[in-house]
């Protein structure tokens, strides 16, 4: 059996928790939860022929006072960074957290994942920002927790790219 880590980095309020509950549980809940240090959660996927038990990290969010510890990202085989489309200030979080989680996880593969696709019509984020993102050589993708809009993919997606780094 296969065991990868995988963290989930991103802002407060972004939509970290949100993703992993409708990955692991299939729920979606309107109430805001805090994460106060770091929630662990565990599924077993199956890609290919490859029997995979996920342990995902859910850690806080960042914000003004409180900064992510790089000890929580030890270990880790992947990471989702998260950032909301309706505030802009969280791609710049997310920015951010990529450079420390790169150095501390020797580049492990990551997915960028703008959450919130239901709220559209409110997004910061532009396409421009999300081009730019991809030239550079992100993978980028658009979810919807509370729509269950390929959140299954972003989590099928990176365990894909883990097996392939072994």
């Amino acid at each position: 059996m296969i065991k990868k880590k995988i963290t989930m980095l991103g802002a407060f309020a972004v939509g970290k928790t949100s993703l992993v509950q409708r990955f692991v549980n299939s729920i979606f809940s309107e109430k805001y939860q805090t994460t106060i240090g770091v929630k662990i959660d565990q599924k077993l996927v199956k890609i290919d022929d490859h029997l995979v038990t996920l342990m995902l990290w859910d850690l806080y969010g960042e914000d003004d006072f409180l900064k992510v510890k790089s000890s929580y990202l030890m270990g880790s085989s992947g990471y989702l960074l998260v950032a909301d489309g309706t505030r802009a200030k969280t791609l710049e979080v997310a920015i951010s957290l990529q450079k420390m989680a790169r150095e501390v996880t020797q580049n492990a593969p990551f997915i960028f994942i703008i959450n919130k696709t239901d709220l559209n019509d409110l997004w910061e984020i532009d396409t421009e920002a999300i081009d730019k993102l991809r030239k550079s050589g992100w993978e980028v993708l658009l979810t919807s927790a509370k729509e269950n809009f390929r959140v299954e993919e972003a989590f099928d997606k990176l365990t894909k790219m883990m097996l392939q780094q072994k």
